[in-house]
Order: structure tokens, then C-alpha cells, then sequence
């Protein structure tokens, strides 16, 4: 099966071992960096690339984005920190010139045989019809947003709304092959910070610590499905912005949480 523009440009090629390069490609900037989604989701694939049992799933991936990656080639290193009989514990850094841009850490783990069942909320679903489709070649749109379709419910960015908040759909604007982990990274990322609904012009913001948790049946979505996608954001406190995100499927069964923490540049 052909891959998404966005699976090429996550992809990474083996160098050695736990050792990996990585193209960061033109047209996936945010800014002068590439979009953080991009760099956490390649940093998770070389992760995956240095997990044997495919039983071990994506449980929580943690970043942070020190620096703007650039377009260009990337190298990339894994530390398996343990790997147990049922959980395995990464770190990976991304460095350009020498500098480490980006690392994680990620915990992949197969499924464990007692749960709690009933703790499975369900959201009430937004409805698509009258969302706005933001059209790719909105102003002010960073360029990376190309590759993906926002339909959004409520306020828009830049429009002086009351509630920091954001709900609406997402979703690859070329389907990918599988949504897998990295996939998921990517449209957690892919939104603008919640409060840009308060504001009446764009503020200079990035991303400085990055969380997510796969808390969803990955295999049973459908790439070409947009997934519902709401956030808020917490408060405000020295220009710092934590953010809740979270995806859901079209059932309203919750596939991933996402916090952020947003810093305004200027």
C-alpha cells in the first residue's frame, strides 16, 4: 500500500545499532522548525524499530522539543533503558550538528490480563454537519497544516472567543496506510494551542514539553475517518500554557490524552 506523505517523512532507516537517520523534508515546517508532531512521531519510530515483540504497544510517549529542527538530514539514538518480561522502557535523542533538538522516552508494554472494564467513557459526539472545513490555504496557517483536514465546531483562532477550547475533527489529508502510534502523535500535535480562540491576532507560541497516552484500540480505526478532537487550555502562568488534549473515535471512545505545555515567545 502506498504511504502518507506523512508516514515518508517520519520514516527512519537503520544505521546501526539502535543508531538511525531521518530526512526532516521541506513542506513540514512550523516556523523555522519542523512541526514538533513530525519530530516526537520519528523519534517514536526508531524507538519501535528497537521493540522484537509486536505484542508491545505504545503506551506513553514523553518529549520535549529543545531547539527548531531544520530541514535536512537528522541522526538519531535509542537507549533500551530495561526491557522486562512484559514492559519495555526507551529514550531516544534526535541530534543535528551535534546538538540534541529533540528526545523522548516512550514505554511500550503488551496488554495486561486483569482491567477495569468498566472504565471506558464515552463522549457525546459533536456533530460534523456545519463544521467548518479550514481550507488549506488559509492565512496564517503554518505550513506543515497542508497535510492535514481540520473541521472545526465553535469558535475559530484569532476570533476574541470567551473559552480557551477547541473541538473538532482531524485527520490526515492523505490517508495513511495503518493509524498507528506515531500517526496519533501527529494529530494530537496538529491543532493550534486552545487559548489562539481568546486572542484577535497570532501570538508567536511553541511547544516545550510534550505527553501523550494510547489508551485506544488503534487497529479498528479507519485511516480515512476523521477522529474527534477536543482541548483546553489550563491557565496561564508566566507566559507558560499547559494544555489538555484528547482524541476520540467516532463512537465517542477515547483513543488518546494529550497534555502540552505551550510557552508564548512574544
Amino acid at each position: 500500500m502506498t504511504q502518507s506523505p506523512f508516514e515518508v517523512a517520519s520514516a527512519v532507516t537503520e544505521v546501526g545499532p539502535n543508531r538511525f537517520t531521518a530526512t526532516v523534508p521541506d513542506g513540514w515546517q512550523q516556523g523555522r522548525g519542523a512541526f514538533g508532531g513530525l519530530v516526537l512521531a520519528t523519534l517514536l519510530r526508531a524507538m519501535q524499530r528497537c521493540e522484537p515483540d509486536p505484542a508491545r504497544a505504545v503506551r506513553t510517549l514523553i518529549g520535549d522539543l529543545c531547539g527548531p529542527v531544520l530541514v535536512g538530514p537528522a541522526e538519531i539514538e535509542v537507549v533500551v533503558l530495561r526491557r522486562g518480561a512484559n514492559q519495555t522502557n526507551l529514550r531516544a535523542e534526535l541530534r543535528q550538528g551535534g546538538e540534541v533538538l529533540a528526545f523522548a522516552g516512550a514505554v511500550l508494554s503488551t496488554p495486561r490480563p486483569v482491567g477495569l472494564p468498566g472504565l471506558r467513557p464515552k463522549i457525546e459526539l459533536p456533530s460534523r454537519e456545519g463544521a467548518f472545513l479550514v481550507p488549506h490555504d488559509a492565512p496564517l496557517k503554518p505550513v506543515f497544516t497542508k497535510h492535514f483536514d481540520y473541521e472545526v465546531v465553535g469558535a475559530l483562532p484569532f476570533t476574541g472567543g470567551a473559552e480557551p477550547a477547541v473541538t473538532g475533527f482531524i485527520r490526515e489529508r492523505v490517508a495513511p496506510s495503518k493509524v498507528d502510534a506515531p500517526a496519533i502523535i501527529a494529530l494530537l500535535d496538529a491543532y493550534w494551542p486552545a487559548f489562539f480562540t481568546t486572542v484577535t491576532a497570532p501570538r508567536p507560541t511553541a511547544t516545550v514539553s510534550f505527553t501523550a497516552e494510547i489508551v485506544g484500540d488503534l487497529g479498528a480505526l479507519d485511516p480515512a475517518t476523521p477522529l474527534v478532537y477536543r482541548a483546553r487550555t489550563v491557565c496561564d502562568h508566566e507566559g507558560f500554557q499547559p494544555e489538555q488534549r484528547e482524541l476520540f473515535t467516532p463512537a465517542g471512545e477515547l483513543v488518546a490524552l494529550n497534555h502540552q505545555t505551550f510557552v508564548v515567545i512574544k
